[in-house]
């Protein structure tokens, strides 16, 4: 394993789009006001954050004990701790992990869906494709399924599944086939050994740019770690919990967390009344303000200097007034 200092986390860690998020997050904050960042990794956004709102108190939460250390430590030496509440633990428990502080409303709530520098560059998380290592793909190091698990133990019914709907892999059905096929003899057992055999599946005539085998790693994590379901529970949490004026701000860097942003932002943003309706009645109204006005994505330059900044789509919504009822119960029986 990596062994990272402060000074080496500063270099390899570089939050994407920090200056647009730093002014999301804090330029509509009241005194004393509670931020949650529900994805902390090294506490690049978490700390700019801090910094930027000298009195707002942070809760950093993320599921990677070793990433948690690493920004706990890292939030200390910049002389941020008695602002900073450090939570293990998976974003959806959003709701348990303030209910256990006794606050009942935050004023912003932030989520970077990327993967950390952290899981990207530590060659044994088998996150990547370019280490050749063993397939393990958790976040979270303390709960038990792995890749390698899935690759050895789904059907070929639900790897086909998985990599349809989370990959968007056309060729989802032989390459499920070819890893039950090899499972006899020769199971697949490393990022290199998959990739080889995704790169013997898919027609050249047929491949976007960047490694064939990415679709499949990617389907792969997103099982894993629950990453959609986690979302989709995740986001209703944060609403119930936004006080008037708080914000809900969102990094997502494919399309299946972007569509999961925008569909959920879009319950407040729209009036559900028939279009001759003379009157609009204060329930029907928008509930949301879209700051971003669609979604913010990387300049050349951005680009330039983080390769991971291509594909990150940033959207954003501020509450302008209570949730309805019906929301409200929406929302709580999707969390």
């Amino acid at each position: 394993m990596q062994k990272y200092t402060q000074e080496s986390i500063a270099t390899v860690h570089k939050p994407v789009l920090l200056q647009e998020c730093i002014e999301l997050v804090t330029s509509n904050l009241p005194q004393n006001a509670t931020i949650v960042d529900c994805t902390l990794g090294l506490a690049g956004h978490a700390s700019a954050f801090l910094q930027a709102a000298p009195t707002a108190t942070l809760i950093g939460i993320d599921r990677d004990p070793q990433a948690l250390e690493l920004a706990t430590e890292r939030v200390a030496n910049l002389g941020l701790s008695e602002r900073f509440i450090p939570v293990h633990a998976a974003f959806d428990e959003l709701s348990s992990i303030l209910d256990d502080r006794n606050i009942s409303k935050v004023h912003a709530v932030f989520m970077d869906l990327g993967l950390s520098s952290l899981q990207i560059d530590e060659a044994d998380r088998g996150f990547s494709y370019a280490h050749n290592t063993a397939l393990d793909m958790r976040m979270d190091t303390t709960q038990s399924l792995t890749a390698q698990e899935i690759l050895d133990t789904y059907s070929e019914q639900d790897l086909v599944r998985i990599f349809r709907t989370y990959g968007e892999e056309r060729f989802s059905k032989p390459i499920a086939k070819a890893i039950i096929k090899r499972r006899g003899e020769n199971p697949v057992r490393t990022s290199y050994e998959l990739t080889h055999l995704v790169d013997g599946i898919i027609p050249r005539a047929h491949r976007s740019t960047g490694n064939p085998a990415k679709r499949v790693f990617q389907a792969l994590r997103i099982e894993v770690n629950g990453e959609l379901d986690k979302l989709a529970r995740t986001l209703p949490q944060a609403a119930l919990h936004l006080a008037v004026g708080g914000r809900l701000v969102v990094e997502s860097y494919h399309s299946l967390e972007d569509k999961a942003v925008k569909s959920f932002m879009n319950t407040g943003l729209t009036i559900e009344v028939p279009a001759n309706m003379p009157v609009i009645p204060q329930d029907a109204q928008p509930f949301y303000r879209n700051i971003t006005r669609g979604a913010i994505k990387a300049d050349e330059q951005e680009i330039a200097n983080n390769k991971r900044s291509a594909s990150v789509r940033l959207r954003a919504v501020e509450l302008i007034r209570d949730i309805p009822k019906r929301w409200q119960e929406s929302y709580k029986k999707s969390a």
